[in-house]
């Protein structure tokens, strides 16, 4: 494996995680103890995302010590089963060749972003297509590679969970690209933590629908399966390992991730986690400053203000 760039190999062996990360939730689920830890106002903690997310951390600390790792658990025990580490990377992805502004990138260079479970609300109540597991790798502050794993996603084969990677400059893997709807304008938002600020951002749009779903990773999947346009979130609801793996991954395709502002988000290794100025996000083949031009001044300046 040598002969593969870091960045390659940290992306091929962070598909095998986030493939058996996913494995985890489904067998904490099925076991029927999730543990269930409120860690805050609508801040919901289980075992699946404990477990997950020392089965990635773990395995990528491993592999990759000069790397630094963040999940969104913190700091937690990493004596995990054997089974539990990654040992290959995928090797259909290794096919790939590594973009030329990449090649030369060390792993001291990089930050791997970790939302072992994304969407722990959705986990709780059932709603389990919306979960993802969010793995992303930036480079010099900036969101690079991403992959998003849905455990719960049905193929046509019966196999059950499917995993998506992006890198820029070389493109997405484990989707077919999808055509958007041409005659209406669909936003994809927050399913739990709408405010007046979120709604009047949504307001401005004049979507012909607003598709509400759970988790950042999942709002991604909408532009990416073309089922939405844009995805907007005019608050501070979430944090960098929500959107760095969706950010890599969407840009990867030709679309577009920034704040609400028009920002992108920096995900070096002193930034704070929080993503104060919200989300606005648009599919490939979206004009996305029209987009942006379409969010009044008044909510701008009232997320800035909180930033």
């Amino acid at each position: 494996m040598a002969q593969h760039p870091v960045l390659m190999r940290v992306v091929g062996f962070s598909i095998t995680a986030a493939n058996r990360a996913g494995e985890i939730i489904r067998e904490v689920m099925n076991k029927g103890e999730l543990g269930i830890v409120d860690k805050g106002k609508d801040d919901l903690q289980t075992e699946a995302d404990r477990s997950a997310q020392r089965c990635i951390v773990a395995s990528l600390n491993k592999l990759f010590p000069k790397a630094k790792v963040i999940g969104e658990e913190g700091n937690i025990d990493l004596k995990i089963p054997q089974d539990w580490y990654t040992n290959e990377p995928d090797q259909d992805f290794l096919k790939n060749k590594c973009p030329e502004s990449l090649k030369n990138v060390s792993e001291e260079d990089l930050v791997i972003w970790v939302d072992p479970l994304d969407g722990t609300s959705e986990y709780t109540q059932g709603f389990l297509e919306h979960v993802t597991v969010l793995i992303g790798v930036s480079v010099n502050e900036r969101a690079v590679g991403g992959v998003i794993h849905q455990p719960y996603f049905k193929t046509d084969t019966g196999k059950i969970g499917r995993t998506i990677w992006g890198v820029k400059e070389l493109g997405i893997g484990g989707i077919s690209p999808a055509t958007l709807p041409n005659n209406k304008f669909v936003v994809t938002t927050t399913r739990s933590h709408s405010n007046a600020v979120v709604q009047s951002a949504l307001d401005a749009l004049k979507p012909d629908e607003i598709l509400r779903v759970g988790g950042a990773g999942y709002k991604i999947i909408q532009l990416l399966e073309g089922k939405a346009h844009a995805y907007v979130f005019a608050s501070a609801g979430c944090k960098k390992w929500d959107t760095c793996a969706p950010e890599a991954v969407l840009e990867a395709n030709g679309g577009t991730l920034t704040d609400m502002m028009g920002n992108h988000y920096l995900y070096g290794k002193g930034v704070q986690f929080p993503n104060k100025g919200g989300v606005l996000a648009t599919a490939k083949g979206v004009n996305y400053q029209d987009v942006l031009d379409r969010i009044p001044l008044h909510i701008k300046e009232a997320i800035s203000k909180n930033m």
